[in-house]
C-alpha cells in the first residue's frame, strides 16, 4: 500500500473517529439533560408528596385539637346550662329570695316563675313574673322581652275557661 492511501485511510479514520466523537457528546448531552430533566420531575414530586404528607399531618393534628377544644367547650357549656336550670328551679329556696317559696309557681318559658305574693298567708298582694338569669350576660331573649313589654303595658289579664263536658 502506498503512503497516498495510507494517508487517506488514516485520514477517513481520523474523520470517522472525529464523527463518532461528536456525535458521542451529543449524545451524552442529550442524556445527561433527559436524566436532569428526569431527576427534577422526580425531585418536584417528591418535594409535592412530602408537602402533601406534611399538611395531611398538620390538618389531622389540628383537627384532633379543635375537636378537643369544641368538645371541652360544648361540656362546659352543657354545663353552665344545667347548672342554670337547676339554679333557677331552686332559687325560691335562696336565702335572699323575697317572697315565700310557696307563692312560688315555676313556668321555665317563657318566664322562670309566677309569684302569687301573699297568695300562701291567704292575702294576694300582687302577682310577679320573674326570669331568672345566671352567668355574665342576663341578656333577655326576644320571647323574654316580649313578654316583659306586654307585661309593663298592662296589657295583663284574668279569664276563666269553662269546660262543658
Amino acid at each position: 500500500m502506498d503512503d497516498w492511501m495510507f494517508s487517506t485511510l488514516i485520514l477517513f479514520l481520523a474523520l470517522i473517529a472525529v464523527y463518532l466523537l461528536l456525535k458521542y457528546i451529543q449524545l451524552k448531552v442529550r442524556v445527561e439533560s433527559r436524566a436532569r430533566d428526569m431527576y427534577e420531575d422526580w425531585q418536584a414530586r417528591e418535594m409535592d408528596r412530602q408537602v402533601s404528607e406534611k399538611a395531611d399531618n398538620l390538618f389531622r393534628t389540628w383537627k384532633l385539637d379543635e375537636e378537643k377544644k369544641i368538645r371541652q367547650d360544648a361540656v362546659k357549656k352543657s354545663e353552665a346550662v344545667i347548672r342554670g336550670k337547676v339554679t333557677e328551679h331552686l332559687i325560691p329556696y335562696f336565702p335572699d329570695f323575697e317572697y315565700n317559696p310557696k307563692d312560688a309557681r315555676f313556668l321555665g318559658t317563657p318566664v322562670d316563675f309566677l309569684i302569687f305574693d301573699g297568695l300562701s298567708e291567704g292575702e294576694m298582694n300582687k302577682v310577679v313574673f320573674v326570669e331568672v338569669k345566671s352567668g355574665k350576660t342576663g341578656v333577655l331573649s326576644k320571647r323574654e322581652k316580649l313578654v316583659r313589654e306586654c307585661i309593663d303595658r298592662g296589657r295583663v289579664s284574668y279569664e276563666i275557661i269553662h269546660n262543658k263536658e
